[in-house]
């Protein structure tokens, strides 16, 4: 079926509102996985605005159950912001883990999500991608113009294409790894 939807990104924000989506459609576009079909119409990538965190992670689970329901080929992304409460990406996937093990997803299923937090919030990886630097115990500089977004996650395909990973980010080095996993598991 061509038009089945094959990489669901849930996101912080509010649509309209946040960079986000344009970022993830952008990179996610130009990183090109073999595994998403190159049929016209296909809807490969589904972007779903969460608002605050909290919501994410209770959406999670639910989200987690319809791609497994979908597919082999479905993969569930889920894109957050890693605020002064949380110290590094194992510590937020605790917590989403927390949610879903209560709602009954196993840790098999829980395993297969692609897990991306940029520390503090995107504009901190569109100022590196941009600038070169960035200071992650701060958050970056607003991106007003989605332009800057899509060029920036321009930037990070090509940087993953060619399999650049030295200098990144803490979190964006953490992020990668995970995207790595995925694209692993679909080849």
């Amino acid at each position: 079926m061509p038009s089945r939807t094959q990489i669901v990104c849930l996101h912080e924000g509010v649509a309209g509102r946040s960079i986000d989506p344009v970022f993830i459609n952008t990179l996610v576009k130009a990183l090109s996985p073999a595994w998403l079909r190159p049929w016209p119409g296909s809807n490969a990538l589904r972007l779903v605005a969460c608002g605050e965190r909290p919501r994410l992670i209770r959406r999670m689970p639910d989200e987690v159950r319809a791609c497994l329901a979908t597919g082999s080929q479905t993969a569930l992304a889920v894109w957050a912001d890693l605020d002064d409460d949380m110290p590094d990406g194992e510590t937020l996937r605790r917590e989403f883990w927390a949610e879903a093990e209560a709602r009954g997803i196993s840790r098999k299923e829980f395993e297969r999500v692609v897990f991306v937090f940029a520390k503090d919030r995107l504009e901190n990886w569109v100022q590196f991608l941009n600038e070169g630097h960035t200071d992650e115990s701060r958050e970056g500089p607003r991106v007003r113009h989605p332009r800057e977004a899509a060029d920036a996650a321009r930037r990070l395909a090509q940087m993953c294409g060619e399999g650049r990973q030295a200098g990144l980010p803490p979190s964006l080095a953490w992020s990668c790894r995970n995207w790595i996993a995925l694209r692993e598991r679909m080849a």
